[in-house]
């Protein structure tokens, strides 16, 4: 028996595949473009946005008799044992091939936000707790154990990381985000896209682009950036997960920009991505997005005509479940409104990557039934590792922290004895269970009233909840108080329960008017205060909150970003002083809680000033976090230099630690451009690096600081380095300088090409 060139592994794909497609119908090609949600509700509350009313009815098996590009979530959309799960995967999959001509696997995908979202999966914690880590080797580390856990099960794509750059932090899906610095952004979501992709993982960046800077903080709100702002800031995380990431799919997002929908735009999906960056992967849809061209933008007036859209603006895919590609797409073609060779074009691209999976090869066989741990010891050492260096001590006056072993404590608070208060809305647990009821977690979690408990044995312990999250009601503070007085310390856990679509106060779809405690949290926290009993603010939450209220009233502020499943262990750890905290802010913290929205990366008109009576100037500002020791820096290199357009310079610094005990610092590179043909943010980060150190011990850091770094988009649109002065600052937060480089760019204006230099390269000796 012959096989077929597609069959043949020894030929190239691009061989195999133009051989595959000329032997397939229209309706088989066709097939490769969309998945399938076996399983999804289409009553009651969804996962996604407007699922009930998004999801077509369609015949399974007459539907995969054509073959099937991919299978949604056969994990993330009820709860389902791994092994189980495992074998119904294996066995859709064994349907597929023997219904279809060709016999192809469809390609499964899985979300994979802050760990495989499963049930009895590690709950790791959410990527803005990886940006206070400030540690992307960890970070890659995290991306690999996720990515082998979803090949474990025979998942193929994992839908994450968001590279989303915070623009407004009332929006609700802040806590997906890595924070509100694009470098961080990009430095830290490369990490986890390389992690993902060294298991065999196809990571998906999401969500492209602009979804962040929606108008009012509104979820799937219009976008209204200019095209400096997306130039400089929205993009360079997705240029850098996919040119040093390696990432393979991209997914298109919601949001209009200017009025042009991403997943109608072939300027942001084929020109810039494809052209300019050279990107071969696939694009696929957010959920139910190209049905949205029509019932949300209103670009198309019948579901042919937005599959034609977004074929054309080059989407490859439609997810989560068949709509406009399926039948609509087919007549449209046989009518002749729709060119085939936009059908041709994404089914070659899907037929690609699988080919590059091997699910084309002749010997493919599903992943082998068996055991399957998903919440491995391995895997919750990595979470309590990455939750330890995430949790940011913010403020610690007079020393209130570590707390004595043999103290009288008062834990108090809606978020303290929680278990979900450590997880985002796309953990398993908040995500899934809700639909639910009754169904245990599947996985350990400690909270942080236990946590306590067990990190300070000898400690007296007491426990009041003194309100809800976001309930108005009041009849449990008198008790909390109670508790407060009669301690030598309270501790307050306050912060947000994470859900979907209004469900709870941090998550998709729950965005918020300001930036204020939700509920009567704040209430209950001025009422601790009063007391005149010690205060340790605990806040485990999905984004930023306004806190000069309590400003020199506190005797110490931790924040923990959702920290996972060992998110209470590690923030015990913290107050105990076992940990030694070296998380730095992702976001600021800003001080009263209107006034938004506000980041640092601000231009001269967007500080404080006499022009304006209200200041934006954060509490606490970006790159900001103490430590229970000591540091301190010492520059090396000179302080003033000159280089060429195209050149470098290394600033060396040498960082000594100075305390008792062994800790972290985290040395930050900010640029500062005096003087620019636009305007500029007035610092905005280039480099940093963690440094741990042993008490007395240092170690010299050099940031090697390439001219590109200080490149941005000049008045006609294109990206430039201009000569002129530049000062480069070495800082412990955006706002707190310990040195600074005075340099000069020499030569003419420049034009860095594709090749440009996206990052600071640093080395510690």
């Amino acid at each position: 028996m012959t096989t077929a060139p597609w069959r043949d592994p020894a030929l190239p794909a691009a061989t195999r595949v133009d051989d595959l497609l000329s032997r397939m119908t229209l309706e088989e090609r066709t097939a490769q473009l969309y998945g399938v949600w076996v399983g999804a509700a289409t009553d009651g509350d969804g996962v996604a946005p407007l699922q009930r009313e998004m999801t077509a009815d369609y015949d399974w098996e007459e539907l995969i008799t054509l073959g099937l590009g991919q299978l949604t979530r056969s994990f993330g959309t009820a709860p389902v044992a791994p092994a189980l799960g495992a074998r119904a995967l294996a066995r859709a999959q064994r349907r597929i091939t023997a219904a279809g001509r060709f016999g192809i696997p469809a390609i499964a995908h899985e979300e994979c936000l802050a760990g495989f979202t499963a049930w009895q999966a590690t709950a790791y914690p959410v990527p803005l707790a990886w940006g206070a880590a400030f540690d992307p080797p960890l970070v890659e580390e995290l991306g690999r154990r996720i990515g082998q856990d979803l090949r474990s099960v025979g998942v193929h794509q994992g839908l994450a990381p968001v590279l989303d750059v915070v623009r407004d932090p009332r929006w609700g899906r802040v806590e997906e985000t890595i924070g509100e610095d694009p470098y961080l952004v990009g430095t830290i979501g490369t990490a986890y896209v390389r992690g993902l992709e060294s298991a065999g993982i196809v990571a998906t960046l999401k969500h492209f682009a602009g979804y962040a800077s929606s108008a009012g903080a509104r979820n799937l709100a219009p976008v209204r950036a200019g095209v400096r702002e997306f130039a400089d800031i929205t993009l360079p995380p997705f240029e850098m997960a996919l040119r040093e990431g390696g990432a393979r799919s991209v997914m298109a997002a919601y949001n209009d920009t200017d009025g042009v929908p991403a997943s109608a735009d072939p300027r942001l999906l084929t020109d810039l991505l494809r052209t300019e960056w050279g990107f071969e992967g696939t694009v696929v849809a957010d959920y139910f997005g190209i049905g949205f061209l029509q019932t949300l933008h209103r670009v198309a007036g019948t579901e042919a005509e937005a599959a034609h859209l977004a074929l054309a603006a080059g989407i490859d895919v439609e997810l989560p479940t068949l709509k406009c590609y399926g039948r609509p797409l087919v007549a449209a073609v046989r009518e002749g409104t729709v060119p085939e060779s936009l059908v041709d074009r994404a089914a070659r691209r899907v037929l690609l990557q699988k080919c590059e999976l091997g699910l084309l090869d002749e010997d493919w066989e599903p992943v082998r039934e068996g055991p399957v741990d998903l919440d491995s010891t391995a895997n919750r050492a990595l979470a309590r590792r990455l939750a330890e260096e995430s949790v940011v001590l913010l403020d610690n006056p007079d020393g209130a922290l570590p707390l004595a072993p043999d103290t009288r404590i008062a834990v108090v608070g809606p978020r303290a004895a929680d278990a979900l208060a450590m997880l985002g809305c796309y953990s398993f647990p908040s995500h899934v269970l809700t639909h639910h009821p009754g169904v245990e977690p599947g996985i350990s979690i400690p909270t942080v009233l236990d946590s306590l408990r067990t990190e300070l044995p000898d400690a007296k312990v007491t426990f009041a909840e003194g309100c809800d999250v976001s309930d108005p009601d009041t009849s449990g503070f008198e008790e909390a108080v109670a508790r407060a007085a009669e301690a030598d310390v309270c501790v307050a856990v306050l912060g947000d329960r994470a859900g979907l679509f209004g469900r709870g106060t941090s998550g998709e779809g729950c965005d918020v008017t300001d930036l204020a405690l939700p509920g009567v949290q704040g209430g209950l926290l001025d009422a601790l205060v009063a007391t005149g009993v010690p205060v340790v603010l605990v806040l485990l939450t999905g984004r930023p909150y306004a806190l000069g209220r309590w400003h020199g009233r506190l005797g110490a502020v931790v924040q923990a970003f959702f920290p996972g499943e060992e998110g209470g262990p590690a923030v015990a750890g913290v107050l105990s002083g076992r940990v030694n905290p070296s998380g730095r802010l992702p976001v600021s913290v800003p001080r009263v809680p209107g006034g938004q929205p506000w980041t640092y990366l601000q231009p001269p008109l967007g500080l404080a000033g006499e022009v304006s009576n209200l200041d934006p100037t954060p509490l606490y500002p970006f790159g900001h976090g103490r430590s229970y020791t000591a540091f301190a820096w010492d520059l090396v290199s000179p302080d003033t230099a000159e280089i060429a357009t195209d050149g470098t310079h290394d600033v060396t610094l040498t960082v000594r630690n100075t305390g008792e005990r062994a800790g972290a610092e985290v040395v930050q590179l900010y640029l500062h451009d005096p003087v620019a043909s636009v305007t500029r943010p007035d610092v905005r980060l280039v480099g940093y690096q963690r440094v741990e150190l042993a008490p007395g011990a240092s170690r010299r850091v050099t940031f090697r600081f390439h001219a590109d770094l200080s490149a941005f988009t000049d008045r006609e649109g294109a990206r430039v380095v201009e000569p002129g002065a530049l000062e480069l600052r070495v800082a412990a937060s955006s706002a707190e300088v310990r040195a600074a480089v005075r340099l000069r760019l020499t030569g003419p204006v420049r034009r860095p090409g594709p090749d440009r230099v996206l990052r600071c390269a640093t080395e510690v000796v």
